[in-house]
């Protein structure tokens, strides 16, 4: 019965991971359309509603921390433990990314007019969405597919955040307000770039320790 128990368990972290990957990347998509649109009302709700992913979080690990104290898994066993570990720290720091999408959205504003804040959110949060499904269905080539897909990720948001340079410069010129607003125009657009980039390294951090569980392949994780 004790072994039943431990396996049930087991099966319920990977179902609670996978769980609370899908409510991290609502709140992702959440946060993208509201800095899109403009929407505060949104964009606050998202900001108000982090402390429910931390706290999932937290379970979850004391969780994965319990299973391997009370259990002492071997092989197998012990890289869904960890793998589940650290993946769903790479989960808990999207949601907070998310959450400075949301703090950034300003009232009927886009984040910066050279941003495509819609086309590359989504890209990000694809990749997101691939990844837990391979965590979920032990996917060897979708986690390699994921980390194929950052290369043109990054190269996207490189090439954003040189337009968001070049309108600085052009837009340099004018009284003070406006210089400020430019200037706090391109901080916001060039955070926001920073954070997509990073929602898709924390893709690939989540394809990366998947590849491990599966394979004891550390292909991807250096």
């Amino acid at each position: 019965m004790a072994r039943e128990q431990y396996r049930d368990r087991l099966s319920s972290l990977r179902t609670e991971v996978v769980l609370l990957a899908e409510l991290v990347l609502e709140r992702y998509e959440d946060a993208v359309a509201a800095a899109e649109a403009g929407d505060l009302r949104r964009a606050d709700q998202i900001v108000r509603q982090d402390d429910e992913i931390n706290r999932w979080y937290l379970e979850l690990e004391g969780e994965c921390i319990d299973l391997i104290a009370r259990n002492q898994p071997v092989a197998g066993d012990l890289r869904l433990i960890t793998a589940s570990f650290k993946i769903i720290t790479d989960l808990e720091r999207i949601g907070d990314l998310a959450t400075n999408l949301a703090e950034r959205t300003e009232y009927e504003s886009a984040i910066h007019p050279a941003v495509d804040i819609e086309s590359l959110g989504r890209t990000a949060g694809e990749m997101v969405a691939a990844a837990v499904a391979a965590y979920e269905h032990d996917d060897d080539a979708a986690c390699r597919a994921v980390a194929a897909d950052d290369d043109a990720l990054d190269s996207d948001c490189a090439a954003t955040t040189q337009r968001i340079i070049r309108d600085l410069i052009e837009r340099t010129a004018g009284d003070g307000d406006t210089r400020a607003r430019t200037v706090d125009k391109t901080t916001r657009g060039l955070l926001t770039v920073r954070d997509i980039e990073r929602v898709g390294d924390h893709a690939v951090n989540i394809a990366a320790r998947t590849l491990y569980m599966i394979e004891g392949d550390a292909e991807l994780l250096y």
